[in-house]
């Protein structure tokens, strides 16, 4: 065993050595820096960081998406975009900000966080969680490969409704439609949702430090807990939805075509059972963020903590019995309509609690205003608002008005930007001196949200008036008799308002990592268990001594009993190097070749070449018998007493 000394945070650990008889395409990838590592890493801080990047260039794709639309209804009769590319980008920018942003991001934070804040080493299965992100590049992909396609981006909207997506009024071309690509897309989208979704609950419930119990779980990991249920038992209902729709356009199928005694209204419960968990999906990881948040910067524990974490569980349970308030308009009979109005209101009572239990967290704190905490207190302001507009729609009469109108374009924004998109921005302030160990500017921080949030509030606050005064969703033109002009125009300028806002905020935090100034350790004075890894960035193995939970603010309560949590740790140290040092998983290829596998075979499927889809079915097959013939792999990091990190290579207990 060769060893050599280095500082933890310089630390760049050799992987096992493989047996010569192995095959070289056996032969795993060793480099620890550049683009090798980031294509094979198992890491999950490198690969929340991959869903991190990815998901803000696509935040801000749908943010450019939503601009044009923006300026296309600035004006009555305006010819700025023609009616086929703004049904194009209507569809795009909600695919787009549901799939490709808010809950990418989401996945980030669970991904970095989550691991962090249990004491583990890493998630249950690193390769498979390398393999989820992926898989949601490849779903992007096929999802925007139609705008470098003379068919074009997908033009049904972001739901989907038949018969719009029947091949007689979306089938721009023989064999090359967008349509395609949107179903395809969105079933890829699913299978790395779901695999990720089941590491998540895996390591939650495997993996946690010896004395954290689940009642003294961070709400964060309660919520990533939660949203990992949902999206397991949510996403079956969209997926049985897009294979009868792909087996209608690509095999004449008649699940949806009214011509053949198909029922587009199943259409819609299909996905409409998908679609109202899905907006909890959205929520409860950045109800899980303000929960962090908010006692930190109020010095004092969250009020209610076990009501909090019940609501969240309630608000999961419930939002699969309301999915019909959003078919209210359809004729589903007086029984029906009753039943979903009783739910919808009910399900505001879960969520209004969680509201009281941050008000108590603030009532009688030393309240600091940072940049994160404006942040967390935007996002209760916005989400109230949101959530006002919402209760509103469970009464089947006002919602008969405003379905399909503006009032309902205001209330999802509200919930979803102010809501999610707030929280996740508080989230990057609040963590980002953790994972890059410098600190974002307060000025310039506070200025970029004082911007985005004059700007979010200019833009879509005028649209509850628009939406009662009749303006329908969905429209690329309107006449300038119908009153709507001043709306529409004020909701277009708070739109480049809020963009400049969000530019802002994107250019303070690049500045930050490049520039910034360095931050060591905790500097918000934190409570939960991330904020006590050894160095920041975290190194590698994330902690020198597994941690052990003593109190439900696991970091506060170690802070204040420092002599005691001292001891314990020098036994446990001892403990881990008797039993050969901290494990680590290798990297590996075979993640990444069996995505590839599955782009080409999607590809070409949308595009009826199934002979070519048949052979990247086959580059996706080679890749799962590498990966399982592969061997678990790893190596060894030995803790010295001084902090230092010996680490070597050689054969791991499995003898690879």
């Amino acid at each position: 065993m060769a060893t050599a000394t280095l500082k933890s945070a310089d630390y760049t650990a050799p992987h096992a050595a493989k047996p010569a008889s192995r095959p070289w395409f056996f032969t795993r990838p060793s480099a620890k820096t550049g683009l090798v590592s980031w294509l094979t890493t198992v890491d999950h801080k490198k690969i929340g960081l991959l869903y991190a990047v990815t998901a803000l260039i696509f935040f801000l794709v749908g943010g450019v998406e939503a601009l044009m639309i923006r300026v296309q209804l600035a004006v009555p009769n305006n010819t700025f975009i023609s009616h086929q590319l703004y049904n194009e980008l209507f569809t795009m920018h909600a695919t787009t900000m549901i799939f490709l942003a808010v809950m990418p991001l989401s996945a980030a934070f669970f991904n970095y966080m989550m691991p962090l804040q249990i004491g583990a080493r890493d998630v249950a299965f690193p390769r498979l969680n390398g393999f989820a992100f992926w898989v949601f590049l490849v779903g992007a992909i096929v999802l925007n490969v139609g705008w470098f396609t003379r068919a074009g981006a997908p033009d049904v909207g972001w739901f989907g409704y038949a018969p719009l997506t029947s091949t007689a009024y979306s089938s721009q071309f023989a064999g090359d439609s967008s349509t395609d690509l949107w179903v395809m897309g969105l079933q890829i989208l699913g299978v790395s949702s779901v695999i990720g979704s089941l590491n998540f609950i895996v390591t939650i419930i495997n993996m946690r430090a010896p004395g954290l119990t689940m009642m003294r779980l961070p709400v964060f990991t309660w919520m990533t807990l939660f949203t990992a249920f949902l999206i397991i038992l949510s996403f079956p209902a969209i997926t049985i939805a897009l294979v009868e729709l792909m087996m209608d356009r690509s095999f004449g199928t008649s699940f949806f075509e009214v011509a053949r005694g198909g029922m587009p209204i199943l259409w819609q419960h299909l996905f409409w059972i998908f679609g109202h968990p899905e907006v909890y999906i959205l929520i409860l990881p950045a109800m899980g963020i303000i929960s962090e948040i908010l006692p930190t910067f109020s010095r004092k524990p969250l009020f209610g903590y076990p009501i909090v974490v019940f609501s969240g569980a309630v608000i999961g349970f419930l939002g699969f019995g309301v999915w019909s308030h959003h078919m209210f308009t359809t004729g589903l009979g007086t029984m029906a309509t009753a039943a979903f109005s009783l739910a919808t209101m009910a399900i505001a009572v879960p969520t209004g609690v969680k509201i009281f239990n941050w008000v108590g967290t603030l009532w009688g704190g030393q309240i600091s205003t940072r940049t994160p905490m404006m942040f967390a207190l935007g996002f209760i302001w916005m989400f109230m608002m949101g959530g006002f507009s919402g209760v509103m729609h469970s009464a089947a009469p006002a919602d008969a008005q405003q379905q399909d109108s503006y009032f309902v374009v205001a209330h999802f924004h509200y919930v979803l930007i102010g809501g999610s998109i707030f929280a996740l921005l508080g989230g990057i302030h609040f963590w980002f001196p953790l994972v890059f160990g410098r600190i974002v500017s307060e000025f310039w921080g506070k200025l970029s949200f004082w911007i985005i949030f004059v700007g979010f509030n200019v833009t879509f606050f005028p649209m509850h008036f628009l939406g009662l005064n009749g303006m329908p969703r969905r429209t690329a033109v309107y006449d300038g008799n119908m009153g709507w002009n001043s709306g529409n125009l004020t909701a277009t300028i708070g739109a480049f308002i809020l963009a400049i806002g969000i530019g802002t905020y994107f250019t303070v935090i690049v500045y930050t990592y490049l520039k910034g100034k360095k931050a060591s350790g905790d500097i918000w004075d934190a409570r939960t268990l991330e904020w006590s890894v050894p160095t920041t960035p975290p190194p590698e193995h994330n902690f020198h001594i597994t941690p052990t939970v003593h109190a439900r603010d696991a970091y506060w309560y170690e802070k204040t009993h420092s002599i005691e949590i001292a001891a314990e740790k020098a036994k446990h140290a001892q403990e881990e190097e008797s039993h050969g040092g901290i494990h680590m998983p290798s990297q590996s290829w075979f993640p990444i070749v069996t995505a590839t596998g599955l782009l080409i075979g999607g590809l070409f499927f949308t595009h009826h070449h199934f002979l070519e889809a048949i052979a990247g079915g086959c580059v996706m097959l080679l890749g799962i018998i590498g990966w399982a013939f592969e061997g678990p792999g790893g190596y060894h990091l030995h803790i010295a007493k001084d902090g230092t990190v010996t680490g070597g290579e050689g054969q791991d207990e499995a003898g690879h």
